[in-house]
């Protein structure tokens, strides 16, 4: 039975209506599919709607000249044309299915023979509902609306047929755990452990598409758990299985993969962020020691910040994005030296490494501090409230986010008579450590010091 809720979110939406009409004066068939009819049964919002139809692309993009509705062709060749209404977006696509052959690496799309059939070589029933907002029927042959009752992700089909057709389903699955805190019965799980290894024969850019999707789920946790403990991770991110070491009273270390697993929960939704707290103890596992009686992992930030780059090289993932993420592993441990004391030259060189990043770095260090013992938890949140109001003191002051010398390398060559080379280059390198290590000085300081290390390089 329909909510009155979802029938209100269809009737507001008086061009979801319109749109149907449209291809039903047409004599063709349209329904309302996938995302848009399962999140408005989960009461959440949504403007992109997927639908699907009887009629192939030619006549879609005809139906829709003669309704004035704008079009592109670029899912054309997967039976798909996209359109958009305001701020709308439409993904019209003929009854299909899709599946691997052999070792292709994208899925091929073959044309369906009816409704039923395209909804049966869907993922998962909670995406094999279909929906008519002209007529108000609704089809729902795999019991996906119970399934949204329960919290269960199901398939339509066997779920060992289901992923065999696309193995980027196995991910999907941890996405959607992620998203909607979901679980999967025993039956699922095996097969995703059966089946795991050909989710080698799906492109890179879907399956880092699909893992960024699942790391900024609500609790990610859930999906990662799945993820690594059914050995998808396997052959995708394989360093994560090493952090699963056994927590050592002895030797007082935790155990650092229900640790990243914490972490990773509670950071902010953004994916560089997220990314960096699955990623910042990713080192301990070879950087692990023991002297006496306690573990180490020295330089564990470092070789991470490396092993961070490799992964996300690996998965294709844009420069900018892995800069950043390394960036925030790198330096995840540095405040935690504050309790030793920092100069102002120590604060300004943390503001200018940090960047950009320093207060997505400030999240990811409090959310590192996991210990249950609350007068230590009390403590080390002390230090870095202390260091985060040093910052904005030494920020507010000094204007240190600029962090440029008084002087430009135009204004070197000009004093000293100098053409562009390396020595500009090592002058001005040096100012910028004064400006860092002495903080703010004149611009005729400055000119001193350049005439004294050009004299000294000469």
């Amino acid at each position: 039975m329909v909510s009155k809720t979802f029938k209100n979110k269809i009737e507001e939406r008086q061009f979801l209506i319109d749109l149907c009409r449209q291809f039903n004066t047409s004599g063709k068939e349209l329904w309302l599919v996938g995302g848009a009819v399962r999140d408005f049964l989960l009461d959440i919002e949504t403007n992109d709607y997927d639908f699907a139809t009887d009629a192939t692309t030619e006549e879609i993009l005809e139906i829709l000249s003669e309704g004035n509705y704008r079009s592109t062709e670029i899912g054309i060749d997967f039976g798909t044309i996209e359109s958009r209404i305001e701020e709308n977006s439409f993904h019209i696509t003929s009854y299909r299915k899709d599946e691997y052959i052999k070792d292709s690496r994208k899925p091929r799309t073959t044309v369906a023979t009816s409704l039923l059939e395209d909804l049966s070589r869907r993922d998962f029933t909670i995406n094999a509902i279909a929906y008519d907002p002209l007529t108000g029927n609704m089809e729902d042959p795999f019991k996906g609306i119970k399934d949204l009752g329960s919290g269960e992700l199901n398939t339509p089909m066997d779920p060992a047929v289901t992923f065999s057709e696309d193995p980027l389903r196995m991910l999907r699955a941890c996405r959607f755990i992620s998203k909607y805190q979901f679980s999967i019965n025993q039956d699922m799980f095996k097969s995703i452990q059966e089946e795991s290894s050909r989710i080698e024969i799906v492109s890179v850019e879907r399956i880092r598409d699909e893992l960024s999707k699942m790391i900024l789920g609500v609790k990610p946790s859930l999906g990662l758990r799945v993820f690594v403990e059914s050995g998808l991770s396997n052959y995708i991110i394989p360093e994560i299985n090493d952090l699963k070491m056994e927590s050592d009273p002895d030797h007082q270390h935790k155990d650092v993969y229900e640790h990243t697993m914490v972490v990773t929960d509670t950071v902010s939704e953004t994916l560089p962020l997220r990314l960096a707290a699955l990623l910042h103890d990713i080192a301990k596992p070879i950087t692990k020691g023991i002297d006496g009686n306690k573990v180490h992992f020295r330089h564990h930030e470092v070789v991470g910040g490396k092993m961070t780059k490799e992964i996300m090289e690996r998965l294709r993932y844009d420069k900018a994005l892995i800069k950043k993420t390394k960036r925030l592993v790198e330096l995840h441990l540095r405040p935690h030296t504050f309790k030793m004391g920092w100069t102002d030259s120590a604060v300004r060189r943390y503001i200018v490494d940090a960047g950009d990043e320093m207060n997505e770095l400030n999240e990811l260090v409090r959310a590192d501090v996991t210990t249950k013992n609350e007068n230590k938890k009390k403590q080390i949140y002390g230090y870095l409230d202390q260091l985060e109001s040093r910052i904005a003191e030494v920020a507010e002051n000094e204007e240190v986010r600029k962090m440029r010398p008084p002087i430009t390398g135009n204004d070197v060559m000009k004093a000293l008579g100098l053409t562009p080379g390396p020595m500009v280059g090592k002058i001005m390198k040096e100012l910028y450590e004064q400006r860092i290590n002495e903080g703010l000085v004149s611009a005729e300081e400055a000119l001193e010091l350049a005439k004294k290390i050009k004299e000294e390089n000469s």
